[in-house]
């Protein structure tokens, strides 16, 4: 693609600046939370998505919706949009997912967390970065595209997928069962990156939540000796657990944003709704991220292990439960079409070098790598996802639209592999 057709297209998605800014404004309005959160799930989400690409006249819109009788609809649904090229043996296939976490605490937020707040070139709000921007860019990186009269050399796809914030059975799982995807295809997961824009992820570690019950018996607080407290047992095992872990995973590498395996303990649910009762049951969380050379069964071991030594101690039974369970996947090979394209597409518009890492998210690459896909996950990002205040730069969302077009255009030039 010559640098005047590029230019021109550059100059449309400039033009698209507040444009793209509305549309996220409607879209973070909209709180689309799983239900297992709390939430009525991504419908209306995508019923949003859905009716504003067919206001920008795109038609070849497919959907694959899952049955889900917890939310209001019935239905999870999974949206993939397609814009024919002039080869159908090549596919571009870009990725994001609609659904966002829980706001949090809500005395942490500045503004309402579902109402986009403009301040100094950033836009504030739940689910801005995690994957709103993503969703935006890749729309309009289409549109682009369109508005200019141009046919790819390939098909491109955009699949909106639901269910990423928690387990994947309902979205990007779901869309390689049916079969969705092709080995070729070059598939790109805006859900990570860097302020730079140079971070390309081709590998993750493994996850493993884990929920941890513990039992007791309940009585008065100032008759102890007639119960047994399950939230002393669980303090107990918790400061154990967290200290083996980290001393058993000491191991570091360097190829991740964080270098070490991390085990935090994180959702608490409520035992006893008054001060003056002690619980007979207790329940907390560890959400665990483990470098790929350590294994998943290997923690769950080790809690084992502490999990009988403090049932002696205390009295108590303690239950372990893997709620969620993802092993790193093999990494995504480092000179893959799909990295060296983007390479090219990232300095084109950022004029910098990229270089691969990996993260401890868990991203819909993940998935896509355990059934044989070389996916890579690249945005540009200042690492708000899921805080308080999540915020975006409008700069970064329109330059990575630019590196988006750039990569439709140009993936399967091999002329140039961006080194």
């Amino acid at each position: 693609m010559n640098d005047t057709c590029m230019t021109d297209i550059f100059k449309t998605i400039e033009e698209s600046r507040q444009e793209m800014v509305d549309l996220l404004r409607e879209l973070v309005a909209i709180p689309a939370i799983a239900p297992e959160s709390g939430g009525e799930g991504e419908f209306e989400k995508v019923e949003c998505i859905e009716k504003r690409l067919g206001e920008f006249g795109f038609s070849r819109i497919e959907h694959h919706d899952v049955e889900d009788d917890r939310v209001p609809s019935g239905s999870r649904p999974n949206l993939i949009l397609w814009l024919d090229g002039g080869c159908t043996t090549h596919r571009i296939v870009i990725v994001v997912h609609t659904d966002v976490v829980p706001p949090g605490n809500l005395a942490e937020w500045n503004t309402n967390p579902f109402e986009v707040v403009e301040k100094d070139g950033s836009l504030y709000g739940r689910g801005v970065e995690d994957n709103g921007q993503s969703i935006v860019s890749s729309i309009f990186a289409i549109r682009a595209l369109i508005k200019n009269g141009i046919t790819p050399s390939s098909d491109i796809g955009i699949v909106f997928a639901a269910d990423e914030e928690t387990d994947n059975v309902k979205g990007i799982k779901y869309l390689i069962d049916q079969g969705i995807f092709q080995k070729d295809d070059l598939i790109l997961v805006p859900d990570h990156g860097n302020s730079e824009g140079n971070l390309i992820e081709i590998c993750e570690k493994s996850i493993a939540w884990i929920k941890v019950k513990t039992l007791g018996k309940q009585c008065h607080a100032s008759l102890p000796g007639k119960g047994n407290n399950a939230f002393r047992a669980a303090i107990r095992f918790g400061y154990l657990v967290d200290k083996e872990l980290h001393r058993r995973f000491n191991k570091t590498d360097g190829m991740f944003d964080h270098p070490r395996s991390t085990f935090e303990p994180t959702k608490k649910e409520e035992n006893v709704p008054n001060v003056n009762t002690v619980p007979g049951e207790d329940v907390f969380y560890f959400d665990c991220r483990l470098l790929p050379q350590y294994k998943i069964d290997e923690v769950l071991s080790v809690m084992r292990n502490i999990a009988d030594t403090v049932e002696i101690e205390t009295g108590t039974q303690i239950e372990l439960e893997c709620i969620l369970r993802e092993d790193a996947a093999p990494p995504t090979y480092s000179k893959a079409p799909i990295v060296n394209a983007l390479k090219k597409s990232i300095n084109m518009v950022y004029r910098n070098k990229p270089y691969i890492g990996g993260i401890g998210g868990v991203t819909c690459a993940g998935v896509l790598r355990h059934a044989g896909y070389q996916a890579v996950v690249w945005e540009t990002v200042n690492g708000t996802a899921h805080l308080p205040n999540e915020y975006i730069s409008i700069n970064n969302m329109v330059n990575d639209c630019k590196v988006f077009t750039s990569l439709f255009l140009n993936a399967f030039d091999t002329t140039d592999n961006g080194e």
